[in-house]
């Protein structure tokens, strides 16, 4: 017994020491690091001084200005005040050594921020270096803005950072530091970069160094992700430069890596081509489809290490998702739907998790989800997985990949998984569920149950929007009320039950409780005592729609009038002023003599009104504006059907039959359940009506579209008139450029080659055609099938052959902008003579036949008829033309003359035939010279009534010029 109580002392008394010991050695430690605070802190303020003293005598040269603003630089990322430097720092970026111009440059973006009272003093300096002839200074002036640049510095110098963009003479290391500084300034401050510096900054994207192409379209992703109509134009040129990486190996030796040509390029150039919609040109379509065949190709290829695996499959995973996006290729579909089967199953995390998210964009694309389908069980089980950022991915593929046929068993899935889900994604659960139950829910028990099942199971992470979307759909829809509150009161009844589970059960036994009274366990004083007994633990907001709730007892049940008064009695003298006021009010209205009053209070609240649901709002809300622009929504492809639905602008009508179709599904509508009972009262402090107001800025005027008409160049109008009437000749020439042109017409179609000639002693680049239709998609359809290449040579030449369909009557020629870098860049837009009488053939009627067929067709709206004279009257040397030159421009038009039909041997008849995609137009023609009055009169008829008004036009136009006196 001593001998175990010795060893209990001892062993207390070893504990202690070793406690002591512990404490002494902190305490030692402690003593160590004040004193060396202190130290520090002496030999710091010493040095402060001296170099405060070496500024203040002065007579120092560059380099000892360096060294203490570098020893300035030390102390201040040791978190020392260094205050007193920063206008040294200031003035040694005028030195004119690169040494010390760089030491001042690192001391300002390190010691300035954007807002500091000094950065006004660097800007006429840095403008100096970005103006130099020095690359290294232009660099260390970029680096600056992009660090410390605010909206002032960025205002004053974005000018100067594009001119060494776009300047020929810039190396290009100095091109791609100023294109990330543009893209750092308009992250910041989009309006600094200008509308009409688009077309400039596109044409980069053709430059022969690749750092400064990915720079660029870095640059131009931003930017088109925001105008996306200013941009257009990078489309095209993605396509090109991928094609010459992916297929042509257009690549130097040092963008290899591990044997994949430049992966980030790659990425980029297939996700800006996913920001536009699919074009329509044969030509383009071609590129890409040959860029996607190869980079699959690829990709069957087993790689020999994990870096060549990571590139190879962020080339792949972008890929899949352009051939989505593009979903017209559709033996390129086939391919990818088995491979992402596998890519779901990999043991990697990251080609689990893009898998996924390559799914979920071919779940919103696809016209059908039975490939999806085939692998649910895999899909399901990643809501298990290890990596939390492939459970919300697998949550996001099952949302979308939902539809009639299977939303019960993933709701299932989704709710059994909900009790053990981690609480970062509850929330987002949550809707998710509450949506599908809403959208697929084909009768009253399912949707009920489910409901409020999964309220029940989320409890605190159910959102406002979700019990009140609830509530909304029920009093909208009256199959569903007695059915709701029978399932509210059993929940409310219950021991454990959920606050939001007694706001609905407040709020639905208040409006549709009387529905129920003589339900066996639904008695009146059973449905209040329910309520009565969870009131005390609930929330302010609770209790007072509770309250409401109990002045509709009070008219629907009067034989518990007495114990309801008991609890207005009570709750009249609480603290809250809110549930006080409530109390008195509803106490008075519940004594008052007559029930008259009482009973236009508390009548039946009407259904709500049908807005939009609030809860797709609320879903999409959490994750917008967190990173690039998407061209899809998770969803399904019916959320993708268009813009409105990706808007989250979607208004559907909210009363639904639950009788089974296609998508028995609950429309959607927005909840605001802030009224109970008593018409007016509302449950909390909102505003009503603000909602309402339009308070969003006007929006901003759209760019000018430089291809258009009302852009033509000088001297555009003498080729386009003369190929009116020919099929080839030259459409516009000058020094250093000639575009010739031969077309060829046949029925509806149109087929135009245009010929591009380097007059220039030196080749041009970045050469670049834009076709702009004026007209409607549905008159005038372009299909480009093949485009000049990017650079020309002197004397060299270049091709493009557009084809041009008739499907209806159009009135507009298309356009054509070419623009090509020489030294400067230089833009033509000019006017293709692509005109509706191209599509004519010349007919050949008799008298009879002409005279029937102009009755037959009639006059207005069929026929147009037009007097007009010559252009400026005749001035300048032109008169009209005599009868045989009218007839040659009439057949020039397209007109078969028809000889003998007009009495008038002068005037001129003609029939012909308009070819469409819609089918052939007749067309009839009296056009009546008068050489005295010096005027014209021409009718014409067709049997089509949009054709006469264009064709007179045009007409009218060749007539008015008339001919050399």
């Amino acid at each position: 017994m001593a001998s175990a109580a010795a060893a209990g002392f001892l062993g207390r008394s070893s504990a202690g020491n070793n406690s002591s010991m512990r404490g002494l050695v902190q305490f030692i430690a402690d003593l160590r690091n004040a004193r060396a605070r202190e130290l520090e802190e002496k030999r710091i303020n010493k040095e402060l001084a001296n170099i405060r003293q070496k500024f203040k005598d002065g007579n120092l040269n560059g380099y000892h200005k360096k060294k203490y603003v570098c020893k300035l630089l030390y102390i201040y990322i040791l978190g020392w005040n260094v205050d007193f430097g920063h206008l040294e720092a200031v003035n040694l970026i005028s030195a004119n050594k690169y040494s010390e111009k760089q030491i001042g440059y690192l001391a300002v973006t390190l010691f300035l921020h954007e807002q500091h009272e000094l950065l006004h003093l660097v800007v006429n300096s840095i403008r100096k270096d970005l103006l130099g002839h020095n690359e290294l200074f232009n660099c260390l002036a970029l680096h600056a803005i992009a660090n410390v640049g605010g909206r002032e510095m960025g205002e004053a110098l974005s000018g100067d950072v594009h001119m060494l963009l776009i300047s020929p003479t810039s190396k290009s290391f100095v091109k791609k530091k100023a294109a990330l500084t543009l893209l750092r300034l308009y992250r910041k401050y989009p309006g600094i970069v200008q509308q009409e510096w688009a077309e400039r900054i596109i044409s980069l994207m053709d430059d022969p160094d690749m750092g400064v192409c990915l720079s660029v379209t870095s640059l131009v992703m931003a930017l088109a992700q925001d105008q996306p109509d200013q941009y257009k134009g990078g489309y095209v040129k993605a396509a090109q430069r991928l094609k010459k990486i992916v297929v042509d190996s257009d690549i130097a030796p040092d963008y290899l890596y591990y044997k994949v040509p430049c992966p980030w390029i790659q990425v980029k150039l297939l996700r800006l081509m996913q920001y536009y919609p699919p074009s329509e040109d044969t030509y383009v379509r071609g590129l890409i489809r040959e860029s996607l065949q190869q980079i699959l190709h690829e990709a069957m290829l087993m790689p020999k290490n994990v870096q060549q695996n990571n590139a190879q499959n962020a080339v792949l995973f972008e890929a899949i998702n352009l051939v989505i996006h593009l979903d017209t290729e559709h033996s390129l579909m086939v391919q990818i739907s088995s491979r992402l089967g596998k890519f779901i199953q990999s043991r990697e995390t990251n080609v689990r998790y893009l898998g996924l998210d390559a799914m979920t964009h071919f779940a919103a694309r696809a016209e059908t989800l039975d490939p999806i389908k085939r692998h649910q069980n895999i899909i399901i089980g990643s809501l298990r997985d290890r990596d939390i950022s492939v459970r919300r991915k697998g949550l996001d593929l099952l949302y979308s990949m939902c539809d009639p046929s299977n939303s019960e068993p993933i709701v299932n899935e989704l709710l059994k998984y909900l009790q053990s889900a981690d609480f970062a994604i509850r929330e987002e659960m949550v809707l998710k569920i509450a949506i599908l139950t809403e959208k697929y829910a084909t009768n009253i028990q399912w949707y009920v149950n489910i409901s409020l099942r999964l309220i029940a199971m989320a409890g605190d992470h159910v959102s406002d929007e979700v019990w009140q979307r609830v509530i909304q759909i029920v009093t909208n829809n009256e199959e569903l009320q007695v059915y709701a509150a029978q399932n509210i009161l059993n929940y409310v009844k219950a021991e454990q039950c959920h606050e939001t589970l007694v706001k609905i059960g407040g709020y639905l036994l208040g409006e549709f409780g009387h529905f129920i009274a003589d339900t066996k366990g639904c008695s009146p004083i059973e449905q209040f005592l329910a309520l009565q007994t969870k009131m005390q633990g609930c929330s302010s907001s609770t209790r007072a729609i509770l309250l409401s709730s109990f002045i509709k007892f009070v008219n629907l049940f009067p034989e518990i009038k007495k114990q309801l008064l008991i609890v207005f009695r009570a709750y009249s003298h609480t603290l809250d002023s809110e549930l006080q006021q409530r109390a008195c009010e509803y106490l008075t209205l519940a004594t008052l003599p007559t029930d008259d009053l009482l009973r236009t209070v508390c009548d039946e609240m009407p259904p709500f009104p049908e807005r939009t649901s609030a809860l797709l709002s609320r879903l999409h809300g959490k994750h917008a504006g967190t990173s690039d622009k998407r061209t899809w929504i998770v969803g399904g492809k019916d959320a993708n059907a268009d813009s409105k639905e990706i808007l989250l602008t979607q208004s559907t009508g909210l009363k639904r039959s639950f009788t089974p179709a296609a998508n028995g599904a609950i429309a959607n509508g927005t909840p605001n359940p802030t009224t109970n009972g008593t018409n007016g009262s509302t449950t909390n402090g909102n505003t009503h009506g603000l909602e309402d107001l339009d308070m969003s800025p006007a929006p901003p005027q759209p760019p000018p579209n430089l291809a258009s008409a009302a852009h033509l160049s000088p001297g555009w109008e003498p080729g386009y008139r003369r190929l009116l009437f020919t099929a080839e000749s030259i459409l516009y020439e000058d020094a250093q450029f000639q575009l010739g042109l031969r077309s060829e017409y046949r029925g509806a179609m149109g087929c135009l080659i245009l010929y591009f000639t380097n007059r220039s002693p030196s080749a041009v680049g970045s050469f670049t055609t834009t076709i702009d239709n004026p007209n409607p998609p549905d008159q005038l359809g372009i299909d480009t099938k093949s485009a000049p290449d990017s650079s020309i040579q002197p004397e060299g030449q270049a091709q493009q052959t557009v084809m041009f369909e008739a499907k209806g009557v159009f009135s507009l020629p298309p356009t054509i902008r070419i623009s090509y870098l020489a030294g400067a860049l230089q833009a033509i837009t000019l006017q293709l003579p692509v005109v509706i009488h191209k599509y004519m053939d010349a007919a050949d009627l008799s008298a009879d036949d002409f005279f029937k067929r102009w009755r037959q067709i009639g006059g207005v709206p069929r026929e147009a008829q037009r007097v007009f004279g010559l252009k400026d009257g005749g001035g300048r040397g032109k008169k009209m033309g005599d009868a045989e030159w009218t007839k040659r421009m009439a057949e020039a038009f397209g007109w078969g003359i028809l000889r003998g039909v007009d009495p008038n041997e002068k005037n001129v008849v003609g029939a012909s035939v308009l070819h469409s995609e819609v089918g052939k137009l007749g067309c009839l023609l009296r056009l009546e010279p008068n050489w005295d009055t010096q005027l014209y009169r021409i009718t014409i008829r067709a049997t089509d009534e949009n054709v006469p008004p264009v064709l007179i036009k045009f007409m009218e136009e060749a007539f008015a010029m008339g001919v050399e006196r």
